[in-house]
């Protein structure tokens, strides 16, 4: 489809959208609930979800597949010398968490739980002794059972958004790691539209304002929104590791 062009950005898009809908709707705490992670994750659900996806127009209302079950935030990663990796995010949502403070330690207990339903039906829904829908995902990529990346995107709903774009730079266009953070991202805005860089070309924005996106236009005032990523990449034959760290935010990439 070609890097950052209209039909990648479409395409990118929308199975975002379409993961969304899943996501809100079944994702919870397994240890409470049944959560259908097999048939989420299956070749099958996923050309089911795909098909949905057209070429040159949105999906009005994505809702979620039908699934049958059976009976802030900071992000850091380390890889040593001999392939040991480590990939850690730890996160209070809001900006001081529930605003509490464990005594004697300066520590902030965090308010992911206001990610819970008020849905008594619903799988998410609050409960004691559960633990809710959160979008806390350090990642690993393995190459022939060998750690190729280890690499996160922080963000809260833009976490899941950001490995996706990070990634399909590196696996489908092969960018390095400091390229594929450097790139330009879009940010799916849940029932508002899609808030992309104001770098993008503005035929590319008419296209996809054309396929029926919703565009919005972010500038420097507000490049939070588009996550925080930091990426080790290790060559599986030689060790050898590279790094890159998000230009819109704090981070280095350290190798000693």
């Amino acid at each position: 489809m070609g890097f950052q062009s209209v039909d990648t950005y479409h395409h990118l898009i929308e199975s975002m959208r379409v993961a969304y809908a899943d996501a809100l709707q079944y994702i919870a705490d397994p240890a409470k609930v049944d959560v259908p992670v097999s048939q989420l994750l299956s070749k099958g659900y996923a050309a089911e979800r795909r098909s949905l996806i057209r070429c040159e127009q949105i999906l009005p209302h994505p809702s979620p597949g039908q699934v049958y079950a059976h009976a802030n935030t900071a992000y850091l990663t380390v890889i040593d010398e001999k392939g040991n990796a480590c990939s850690f995010i730890n996160s209070l949502y809001e900006s001081f968490g529930t605003g509490l403070v464990v005594p004697g330690t300066g520590v902030v207990l965090h308010n992911r739980g206001s990610l819970f339903s008020l849905d008594p039906e619903h799988p998410n829904c609050l409960a004691p002794n559960k633990r809710p829908y959160h979008t806390i995902i350090p990642a690993m990529v393995t190459r022939n059972d060998q750690v190729w990346l280890s690499f996160g995107v922080m963000g809260g709903f833009q976490q899941p958004q950001g490995h996706l774009q990070v990634l399909a730079n590196m696996v489908d266009f092969g960018l390095d790691p400091q390229q594929a953070l450097d790139a330009l991202r879009f940010s799916v805005v849940l029932d508002d539209g899609v808030a992309v860089e104001e770098e993008l070309p503005a035929s590319t924005m008419e296209e996809l304002r054309r396929r029926g996106h919703t565009i919005i236009p972010v500038g420097n005032g507000n490049r939070g929104l588009f996550g925080g990523g930091q990426i080790i990449e290790r060559d599986p034959e030689s060790g050898v590791l590279r790094a890159g760290t998000e230009p819109r935010k704090d981070g280095s990439a350290i190798g000693w």
